[in-house]
């Protein structure tokens, strides 16, 4: 028998090769300006390759995956769990960055790109039938209003996918 299915984000390793893409090529542009230019020297080189690795850790995607009970965000230097099925708290963050912070009832809490769940239909579906759970046990407090405005979201996204599949658009 097999163990619980772990649904997870599937852009994100593109994101992630774009990111080390996009890494690797500042870094070899600025080397081969500055080689072209006669400062080919190796704390220059030292400085440009830093600043690589510096644009390489903050392009780096967050991984988001999702087992029965479970809401697991991967970072470059970290992981954060939360139980989905014991959720005390979600708050929808504005700004540049949206985020969601999900909260459980073991004070655990993972942020969550809104847009990884909308672009993610098993994601979600996942996430949503442990958050039925949490409602329906009412260890879910406050949140109800950002996963409505979620679920919108999600719905705007699959019409909108429908349509460019069929060709409306």
């Amino acid at each position: 028998m097999a163990g619980p299915k772990v649904v997870e984000d599937r852009g994100w390793a593109p994101d992630a090769r774009a990111s080390a893409g996009t890494a690797v090529v500042l870094t070899a542009l600025l080397l081969g300006v500055d080689a072209a230019a006669g400062f080919g020297d190796w704390q220059r080189a030292a400085v440009w390759t830093g600043l690589g690795a510096v644009l390489f850790a903050v392009l780096w995607p967050t991984r988001v995956s999702a087992a029965p009970g479970l809401l697991t965000t991967r970072g470059l230097l970290r992981r954060r769990r939360v139980r989905t099925d014991r959720l005390a708290a979600v708050v929808w963050h504005e700004g540049i960055s949206q985020r969601l912070v999900l909260t459980d009832t073991l004070g655990n809490s993972v942020e969550v790109d809104p847009r990884v769940l909308a672009a993610n239909p098993p994601l979600w579906h996942r996430v949503g039938q442990d958050i039925g759970t949490s409602v329906s046990s009412g260890t879910l407090s406050e949140g109800l209003d950002p996963l409505q405005r979620l679920s919108r979201l999600i719905d705007c996204e699959t019409a909108q996918a429908v349509f460019r599949a069929s060709a409306l658009t």
